[in-house]
């Protein structure tokens, strides 16, 4: 089943919440429920090249993340050299990686070097893909993309939307047209403010490492009321 949204393959945006307390009700360590966390990610990857999706966003460490206990913060950076490093799965499925965040030369951006390196490898071992493109945000904050945009903008002699739109991260990113946020949290957290404008907002109780393909299915659904 192909799944697109007027002229552009849909896209789909994810804000994965509540490994912690996925973790904590289980008696579990945080680290745990983190774990947890991106084997689910990788089955929605799986959900979204299946149903032919053309973008998957997923919300991976955000500016503001690096406060968190540094046992944690060490745990999640392992997590995401092994994220970028699922390369043969990503290349069965016909999926090109990509990355949002601070650029890594931009004053204040925190991408370690190991994990840089994992980011680049990965876009390279799958730029040759067709289907499937999963971005994952990391060190990303969409202030900090929009005021770097602005910035950019402003140095090249006019702000537009148009001139916004070629400045931020992925100028070739389309819009998204739903965003998921699980966990029963109600919130934005600074992402992709620019991009998410007039996307349909999927929120669900269940926490991240329970988000299954049937929910991905039912999400997708929402978006015409149709049933999953």
């Amino acid at each position: 089943m192909s799944a697109s949204v007027s002229n552009h393959p849909l896209h789909v945006a994810c804000i994965m919440d509540g490994n912690g307390r996925w973790a904590r009700r289980r008696g579990l360590p945080r680290t745990d429920g983190h774990t947890a966390g991106e084997e689910a990610l990788a089955e929605v990857v799986r959900s979204a090249a299946a149903r032919q999706v053309g973008w998957l966003t997923a919300f991976g460490f955000s500016t503001e993340n690096w406060v968190r206990p540094r046992t944690e913060v060490r745990h999640i950076l392992s997590l995401h050299r092994k994220l970028f490093s699922r390369t043969e799965e990503m290349n069965r499925n016909n999926a090109r990686t990509r990355w949002i965040g601070r650029p890594f030369s931009d004053k204040g951006a925190r991408t370690p070097v190991l994990v840089q390196k994992a980011i680049t490898k990965a876009i390279a071992d799958t730029s040759g893909n067709t289907g499937l493109s999963v971005t994952i945000a990391f060190d990303y904050g969409s202030r900090a993309e929009l005021v770097r945009a602005s910035r950019l903008a402003m140095s090249q002699g006019v702000v537009t939307p148009s001139s916004i739109q070629a400045n931020l991260y992925d100028p070739e990113m389309p819009p998204v047209d739903l965003l998921v946020r699980t966990s029963g949290e109600a919130r934005i957290s600074n992402f992709m403010l620019w991009q998410i404008k007039g996307a349909h907002i999927y929120f669900t109780e269940r926490p991240w490492p329970d988000f299954n393909r049937q929910e991905f299915d039912q999400a997708i659904a929402s978006l015409t009321g149709s049933p999953a």
